[in-house]
């Protein structure tokens, strides 16, 4: 009972951060579950594919929670959604279809790279300016490919990348928070599948998983999540979240460290 406690614990802080900045919130909850199995002791060399697949799982209804309070202020442009989500879903699946035959520590340091460019991202809050107006159907679903790999890899709902995107297309800022979240939830369900496949036949993984999807983790963290992202959506519409976004940034760089002490 402590463990399922510990996982809403942590989806409800999720929560907060999903939606007040659009984000999945597997960059963030991926160390923290990590640690949580590892505690646990599930299957040494796969804690981090694991902890991958369990975040990636909870994307979607934290996205999907978020993303309803977005509706309400008319933050989500379906027109982007609708052309930049077939490269998302398609990158999402090639990247946690193939994550079995990564080694954890080769997993572990390519999330901490990526969530060190991203937390960094978020700290200096160069706002792109609007260079061009969004590009056509082709060259859209390629960049949606390239960051639904990158997404895979790291867990996370992309919006860490399709948000600055949108910005430098020109894309309001309110439009692009309720967008990216919308985008996560696609993306988050397809490598969710992902990861189940390639961890399906996997030996030694624990009780109640599919592949290496901790359906317990999931739930839990769920829990918490949907409840507070709401939250957070009203939050980002009402709040100037700068400071609350270097708090995160600053976190991130904390739990990608973790990381790279942890399996260096």
């Amino acid at each position: 009972m402590i463990w399922f406690f510990s996982y809403v614990v942590a989806g409800a802080v999720v929560g907060i951060l999903a939606g007040l900045l659009g984000i999945g919130g597997g960059m963030t909850l991926v160390p923290v579950i990590a640690a949580l199995f590892a505690a646990q002791h599930f299957a040494p060399d796969h804690v981090v594919h694991m902890a991958l697949a369990t975040c990636m799982a909870s994307i979607a209804f934290t996205s999907g929670s978020s993303v309803r309070e977005h509706l309400k202020f008319d933050g989500v442009d379906f027109s982007i959604f609708k052309r930049m989500t077939p490269g998302l879903v398609v990158g999402s699946l090639l990247a946690t279809s193939v994550s079995a035959w990564i080694p954890q520590r080769h997993l572990a340091l390519s999330f901490a790279v990526i969530v060190f460019f991203g937390a960094t991202q978020i700290m200096l809050n160069k706002k792109p300016k609007s260079a061009r107006p969004l590009p056509s159907a082709g060259p859209l679903f390629c960049v949606g490919l390239v960051i639904g790999v990158i997404s895979g890899l790291v867990s996370a709902g992309g919006a860490f990348l399709t948000i600055p995107f949108m910005l430098w297309c020109g894309v309001p800022m309110r439009k692009t928070i309720g967008t990216g979240a919308l985008m996560g939830i696609p993306l988050a369900i397809v490598g969710t599948i992902g990861y189940i496949i390639s961890g399906w036949s996997v030996p030694g993984l624990p009780e109640y998983t599919a592949g290496f999807v901790s359906l317990i983790a999931v739930a839990g963290i769920v829990c918490g999540s949907v409840f507070t992202a709401p939250i957070g959506a009203r939050w980002a519409h009402r709040l100037p979240v700068q400071t609350l976004k270097r708090i995160f940034a600053g976190l991130l760089y904390v739990l990608a460290a973790k990381m790279l002490w942890t399996y260096w």
